[in-house]
Order: structure tokens, then C-alpha cells, then sequence
């Protein structure tokens, strides 16, 4: 089975990438999907949007998100001053 996250982009479900993501951290699959699916098109502009967003991924990871750095993360991805690279952002929600 095939997401298209983009018409440009299509990422193959069975890849082992997803695999090991899953198993890493204990999000399934199809929920990683559906977030993907669910945040194509959307508003990244729009403060709600990622705020919403922004406590998806929380729940889905099961990790919390205090108020400073939820604003923090609004605020960096609204303005466009959010990285794009996975060692910045993984930096980035470290931080406590």
C-alpha cells in the first residue's frame, strides 16, 4: 500500500523505514499516516493549525509538551523560522 503524502511524493508503506520507526518509538504505523494525510495542504501559517498539530504529535508520542515550548515551536514554525532538518528538530524538542 502506497501514501501520497504530495502528487509529487509517495512513500510505500511496507518500506522497513517505517518498520523501525514504529518500533523505536512505539507509534504505529498507520497513525504516523494519518497524520502525514492529515496535515497535507494544511495552514502552517494559521497559529490554531499548529497548535493542533503540535499536540497530535505530542499524543501520538506520548511525550508532553509544556505551554513554553509548545509557544516556542508555534511561534518558530509560524514565522518560518522552523529548521527542517531532523538533528535540529530532534534538538529542538529535547530541550525540556
Amino acid at each position: 500500500m502506497k501514501l501520497i503524502l504530495r502528487e509529487d511524493i509517495t512513500v510505500d508503506k511496507n518500506n522497513s523505514f517505517f518498520d523501525n520507526l514504529e518500533k523505536k518509538t512505539n507509534v504505529k504505523q498507520e497513525d504516523i499516516f494519518n497524520l502525514a494525510n492529515s496535515v497535507s495542504g494544511a495552514n502552517f501559517k494559521d497559529e490554531q493549525t499548529v497548535r493542533n498539530l503540535i499536540q497530535q504529535v505530542a499524543k501520538l508520542a506520548n511525550k508532553p509538551v509544556s505551554k513554553e515550548k509548545e509557544d516556542e515551536l508555534v511561534k518558530a514554525i509560524v514565522n518560518n523560522n522552523m529548521p527542517m532538518d531532523f538533528g535540529t528538530l530532534a534538538k529542538m524538542f529535547g530541550k525540556k
